[in-house]
């Protein structure tokens, strides 16, 4: 163990020398170059090299977990640190004061803080909801656990579906010797798929929704596409279950592990503690008073900070009123959440050069990839949007993947919900369906993986999951890009 904590401790200063090393070599880039010393973000002046950070930090989440885990468990913060450092140091050096510092404030207060304080609520109420007992596994059974889940997680978030169902699900599978496949279609349907009908299902499209998009419009114009794509993994699902309890059947029957109970719903409360988290981002959308505060050279609406204060109210009211031994027998912890505050202020900071690149458009340095996504005629290829909005959220996480296509389609919400509708649709569908296709696309995948180990259930491999998502999902969308976003 101490080699090993030693190996470690040399991993991690490689690591970091090599980050403060590209850190210097970075400002001496930068330096040379104020880009917008005076007249703000102007991305059509940045170098594309303010992009760096950014994806040195999503490769960082996307890799960390798998192939060093040990190191990154412990240290993710400083490797966070440590990449927002690459853009906040080079951004005081080359623009004024109130530039950087105004910048900064608009991401923390008006993107950032709402986003987290949202994720709180819809995390710490979702984990004091308990589903106690033993389901009797069947065909009928996975399948509605999986339908329903699905649905769920428009409502209480792909994480918060995920953490409730995940363990009832493995229960009522623990006395199968095929059970994996559950698992994998569990992570493909709730997890992913079962969140692109609400802002609260899904991270990328909360952030739509702070950017100005409505609350329901995912729910209107992506039901189709999410009928259509979940009923196709759910029949899938279906037919292979009775394939393997077919198949099952040639083996005497193994012993359920787990004792007959009742089911029994514990944390009611909570169920009505995310009615007010709806309610509040319905009141915050639909009610404008008209009275803001000024702060850090931005003006915070009143109806944004009561949103917000919301959220921090109900998340102390459940853990106030639900019972300890109901968090604890659905292993909640605040190691998560914390880690993904920590991660998404790094992502956020990382993110500001990038958006303003992307919004100079065909005079920023990115340039080629808007010419990647539009047609010769000048319109947006939706089909274009969805697979690279897709690709890269299958490695990457989705949210700031969501963030950067959206921004780089115009990120008007008004255009991009009216006359623009197919490619925020595209956008939208991409990010939260196509997390599914790697353990790291989306965050409640790989907990999802660690709690069915956990439990006993011999789950793929990092390449072995990507072949069932090559063979299930690729091809399910390769027939929505025909049904809903041709070029």
């Amino acid at each position: 163990m101490q080699t090993l904590q030693r190996i470690g401790r040399r991993q991690v200063s490689a690591i970091s020398g090599t980050a403060v090393t590209c850190l210097l070599a970075c400002i001496l880039l930068f330096l040379p170059d104020p880009a917008f010393a005076a007249e703000g973000l102007n991305g059509a002046k940045l170098s594309v090299l303010w992009a760096l950070p950014f994806v040195g930090i999503l490769l960082c989440i996307a890799t960390g977990p798998v192939f060093y885990p040990h190191v990154w468990e412990h240290h993710f913060d400083k490797f966070t640190a440590l990449w927002a450092a690459l853009i906040v140091i080079p951004l005081f050096l080359t623009a004024d004061i109130h530039t950087v510092t105004t910048t900064l404030a608009h991401t923390a207060l008006l993107e950032y803080m709402p986003f987290i304080l949202l994720l709180l609520a819809l995390f710490v109420t979702a984990g004091g909801i308990y589903l106690e007992g033993n389901l009797h596994d069947s065909v009928f059974t996975n399948t509605v656990l999986l339908g329903v889940g699905a649905v769920l997680a428009s409502i209480v978030g792909t994480t918060g579906a995920a953490m409730i169902l995940i363990r009832p699900l493995i229960r009522a599978n623990d006395n199968r010797r095929y059970n994996a496949h559950v698992v994998v279609f569990f992570i493909f349907l709730v997890a992913n798929i079962g969140g692109a009908l609400s802002p609260l299902g899904d991270p990328p499209l909360f952030i739509g929704f702070l950017k100005g998009v409505d609350f329901f419009w995912t729910t209107v114009h992506l039901w189709q596409e999410t009928l259509v794509v979940g009923g196709i993994v759910l029949a899938i699902f279906m037919f292979l279950d009775i394939y393997f309890h077919h198949r099952e059947g040639r083996f005497s029957r193994l012993k359920d592990p787990t004792p007959d109970k009742p089911l029994k719903l514990h944390g009611k409360v909570n169920l009505a503690l995310i009615a007010v988290i709806i309610a509040a981002i319905l009141m915050s959308a639909q009610w404008k008073p008209g009275i803001s505060f000024h702060v850090a050279g931005v003006d915070l609406e009143l109806q944004d900070l009561l949103r917000d204060a919301i959220f921090v109210v109900v998340a102390i009211a459940s853990m106030a009123w639900t019972k300890t031994a109901d968090r604890e027998a659905n292993g909640f912890s605040w190691g998560p959440i914390k880690e993904v505050a920590i991660l998404f202020a790094g992502i956020f900071i990382c993110i500001v050069p990038v958006m303003a690149m992307l919004q100079a458009g065909a005079q920023g340095p990115f340039a080629a990839l808007l010419g990647l996504v539009t047609n010769a005629d000048g319109s947006n290829n939706a089909a274009a949007y969805f697979w690279l909005t897709g690709g890269l959220s299958s490695f990457l996480d989705n949210a700031p993947t969501y963030l950067v296509f959206f921004q780089l389609a115009g990120g008007d919400p008004q255009v991009l919900m009216g006359a623009k509708a197919a490619t925020l649709a595209a956008i939208s569908s991409g990010a939260v369906y196509m997390g599914a296709n790697t353990y790291i696309g989306n965050a409640p995948n790989f907990m999802v993986y660690a709690i069915a180990r956990q439990a006993g259930v011999k789950m793929p491999s990092f390449f072995g999951y990507m072949i069932w998502s090559a063979l299930v999902l690729i091809p399910t969308f390769v027939l929505a890009t025909f049904l809903f976003f041709r070029p």
